[in-house]
């Protein structure tokens, strides 16, 4: 990414239209920081960390290079009791990160802190090198859909930040993600945090073993389109297990084609994202960076999910997680 200098922030009185930026750039102000005024500027990031070479790590993580392979689809009990293990640490970690959100708090501060307490946990931030991605977390604030990369850019009152963690653990992986406010958060943008939450669990809700995957995605459309918010449909959620990534796809929002039965023994993520206008995105210098066209919020959540014989286990909730369970059951 092209990062702006950790000094480079606005100053308190914006200049006319016809001025020079504040950024030093040399361009009229409307043609360069002006279109961009209310919404998340790139902060500097800081080199890649390394971990211990005594904590077990993915294929990919000398690499960056992620070879898929042929994972079964139906976990084996012994791979569920180590999913069970790593997703309950992912969710620990998760809530954790939850607790440093606050004005002022750069979110590299906080990829700092999850990276230390997936160490500490004989884990393997599960994102360093995946195709190169340089930190332990995605956090994506405000506009931002998802794969935001931790940087300087302090957090500012009233924003909400989703935290995206997934940890490597006895040979499988974790992943959760949660959406926090950062101060006092306007109404409009704490109904959406709200919606997206219980949308989530209406998808994992509709996890049933014999039924399509398509019934997951008209669960979260059926609940979140009496608010005319957008369903982000380039993003979807994934089989995981020994590889990050597997070849189910979990689509958001209702398609019939979206037809593949789920299984006893099943595990892959629900994590919708959930716009207050359009479902469009566009991805920052960083290639990884995706923000809403038009610069409106959005929100989301995750959960890593496993079919069960009558319906559905949640691998990274319960008590203490982040989402612990569906908000009308709280």
């Amino acid at each position: 990414m092209t990062s702006l200098p950790a000094s480079s922030v606005a100053p308190a009185a914006l200049p006319k239209a016809n001025d020079p930026c504040w950024c030093g750039s040399g361009r009229k102000y409307k043609r360069c920081h002006k279109k961009s005024e209310g919404r998340v500027l790139p902060g500097e990031v800081t080199p890649m960390r390394s971990v211990p070479p005594q904590i077990n790590r993915p294929p990919y993580a000398d690499t960056g290079e992620f070879v898929p392979y042929d994972e079964p689809r139906i976990k084996s009990p012994e791979t569920i009791a180590k999913m069970r293990a790593s997703g309950a640490l992912a969710a620990e970690v998760l809530a954790k990160a939850g607790e440093l959100v606050a004005p002022g708090v750069t979110t590299e501060s906080i990829d700092l802190q999850i990276h230390e307490w997936f160490i500490e946990r004989n884990a393997y931030p599960s994102t360093i090198n995946y195709h190169g991605y340089p930190k332990a977390s995605c956090t994506s604030v405000n506009e931002v859909i998802c794969h935001g990369i931790p940087d300087s850019r302090p957090l500012q009152d009233g924003d909400i930040c989703n935290i995206d963690v997934t940890g490597y653990h006895q040979g499988v992986h974790g992943d959760t993600n949660a959406t926090f406010f950062v101060g006092d958060v306007d109404p409009e943008s704490q109904q959406l945090v709200r919606v997206t939450e219980e949308a989530t669990w209406k998808g994992i809700e509709a996890v049933k073993p014999g039924r399509p995957l398509s019934d997951i995605g008209r669960a979260i459309e059926d609940h979140v389109k009496p608010y005319r918010y957008g369903v982000v449909r380039a993003f979807v959620g994934h089989g995981i297990g020994e590889q990050f990534h597997t070849d189910i796809q979990v689509l958001h929002y209702y398609d019939s084609r979206a037809s593949t039965i789920m299984r006893p023994g099943m595990t892959f993520t629900i994590e919708p994202m959930i716009t207050l206008g359009t479902v469009n995105y566009k991805l920052w210098n960083d290639d990884w960076t995706a923000v809403t066209a038009d610069g409106k919020r959005t929100a989301q959540f995750e959960h890593t999910v496993l079919v069960t014989d009558d319906g559905v286990d949640v691998l990274t909730g319960g008590p203490g997680a982040a989402s612990p369970t569906a908000p009308w059951n709280r």
